[in-house]
């Protein structure tokens, strides 16, 4: 996810890494593992603690805010889909905090219809999202 959100492409992590794009793929799909000094360098190319990596994981100190201790693992597959991270993109670039107020509103409403979503959930946002107008 990392990657997608700097705009990096498997190849050149790979370029910068000394390894295939297909290594990269096998990396991020999980199946190959990756060591401490490979994950040291990709945290350096990626500009980021090698702790970002294990952030909102299962099995996380309890201390630690996360998407699994709201039982919505499905977020982390959402974000890390190439849908959810333009939308996350785009939505970002949205300066004017009423209207990105506007948006959440009409997708929790939406997601209501369906029985997924409560307006408890659209009262607790505002903090989450930061303020530009």
């Amino acid at each position: 996810m990392r990657r997608m959100l700097v705009g990096m492409s498997q190849e050149k992590l790979g370029d910068a890494l000394g390894l295939t794009f297909q290594q990269v793929q096998k990396y991020e799909k999980g199946t190959n593992r990756i060591g401490a000094s490979r994950l040291q360098h990709i945290s350096d190319i990626l500009n980021v603690k090698p702790a970002f990596f294990f952030d909102d994981m299962p099995g996380a100190a309890s201390g630690t805010a996360g998407f699994a201790e709201d039982g919505s693992s499905g977020v982390v597959d959402f974000l890390s889909s190439s849908d959810g991270l333009l939308l996350n993109k785009a939505f970002a670039k949205i300066k004017n905090a009423k209207v990105r107020r506007k948006i959440v509103d009409l997708v929790v409403a939406l997601a209501d219809q369906d029985g997924e979503a409560k307006m408890a959930t659209a009262a607790a946002l505002p903090d989450a999202l930061p303020v530009q107008e």
